[in-house]
């Protein structure tokens, strides 16, 4: 199975740490496309070595995004990116599991949130979580999954 990982990079890294809990254990269900996302190294900057640039960065995870059979982005830091890779895969038709923490003291945007009630819960959804569960919620959306 190839899971496209989304989680905020120029939108801010104070998340990174719970992005490598997260693709660490995506990587159980299968192939993580876009693993880089929760490396220490990559920096708000993004990444700069990449031949190409930002038109490189593109044409690489819209191509990954394809790829994928599933979505799971991280939503609790606000990156126009991740909309972005989000409003993608549900014109691709894409499984999508959009994670935030609402002890952020954040709120989340309502063109995520209110997508959940207006296209079909199979391919959206949006859970709440605290960071000690993510583990089990991702484990139990990989089992429902793969038993559709």
């Amino acid at each position: 199975m190839n899971i496209y990982f989304c989680g905020s990079i120029r939108g801010g890294r104070q998340d990174v740490r719970i992005y490598q809990k997260i693709v660490k254990k995506l990587q159980t269900y299968g192939q993580v496309l876009t693993e880089h996302v929760s490396h220490d190294d990559v920096t708000e900057k993004g990444e700069d070595a990449l031949p190409g640039g930002d038109e490189a960065i593109y044409d690489r995870d819209m191509k990954w995004l394809a790829q994928s059979d599933v979505v799971v982005a991280e939503v609790t830091q606000p990156s126009c990116g991740v909309g972005y890779e989000i409003g993608q895969a549900v014109a691709m038709k894409k499984r999508i599991l959009c994670l935030f923490r609402p002890s952020s003291g954040k709120v989340l945007s309502a063109m995520i949130r209110g997508a959940e009630g207006k296209l079909s819960s199979c391919l959206f959804r949006v859970q709440d979580y605290v960071e000690e569960e993510v583990e089990d919620i991702l484990e139990k959306y990989f089992r429902e999954l793969t038993k559709n």
